[in-house]
Parts: C-alpha cells; sequence; structure tokens
C-alpha cells in the first residue's frame, strides 16, 4: 500500500510562488506516474500535471508557471507554482500510479480515474 503525504500549501498574492510537496511512503519512483490534481468548488477534479523519469506533462492552464520534479533521495515530488492566479484557487492533490504517464502522442494520464493513490489534498488560495 502507497500512502502519499501532502504540505506546502497557504495564501499567496497574485503573481506570487508557492511550492508543494508530495512525500511518498515506499520508493515508487522509478515505477510511478505522479499526477497533480486540482479541484474547485463544484467543478471536477482536473489533472494539471504528471511526472515520471524525468520528464512531465501540464495542462496548458498551467504550462510555463508550474513545474514538477523529483526529489529522488527524498522519494518526494515538488509542484513548483509560480506567477499564480486568482483561477488557481482550489484544494491541490497528488496522486500516484503504477505504470506510464503517456503511451505515446499528445495524451497524458491526465484523468482521476487512472490514479489508485491519492494524497489528502492541500489548499491554495489566491487572492
Amino acid at each position: 500500500h502507497v500512502q502519499l503525504v501532502e504540505s506546502g500549501g497557504g495564501s499567496v498574492q497574485t503573481g506570487g510562488s508557492l511550492r508543494l510537496s508530495c512525500a511518498v511512503s515506499r520508493h515508487t519512483a522509478s515505477r510511478a506516474c505522479m499526477g497533480w490534481f486540482r479541484q474547485s468548488p463544484g467543478k471536477a477534479r482536473e489533472g494539471i500535471a504528471a511526472f515520471r523519469d524525468g520528464t512531465a506533462f501540464y495542462r496548458d492552464s498551467v504550462k510555463g508557471r508550474f513545474t514538477v520534479s523529483l526529489d529522488a533521495a527524498a522519494n518526494t515530488f515538488h509542484l513548483q507554482m509560480n506567477s499564480v492566479k486568482p483561477e488557481d484557487t482550489a484544494m491541490y492533490y497528488c496522486a500516484l500510479d503504477f505504470g506510464p504517464c503517456t503511451t505515446g502522442g499528445a495524451w497524458w494520464r491526465s484523468s482521476a480515474s487512472l490514479y489508485h493513490f491519492w494524497g489528502q489534498g492541500t489548499q491554495v488560495t489566491v487572492s
């Protein structure tokens, strides 16, 4: 069983930066696709980024502003959020599933239904 523990959420002003972290209980980095999702009240949970083997995928709305990285020694994934906007306000979740993040082409694992393990979520508020 894999456990994910998130940290780093909070309040930030428009244009500012925030870094979210997701600590993974098992050394899975080499075998797993790590996803980042967010959900606002009344909206569906949307995939914003995924990462595996040094390759990252991003939703267009965060591309160029958000960066996913892995600290392999600490088995922790990070989501660096720069130039944040009020529309980035949401509950953010990390998720993990074994297997590739992509099977090729433009498709990547952005659907919540494709992940089995989830963090508890952390709130990000941009004002």
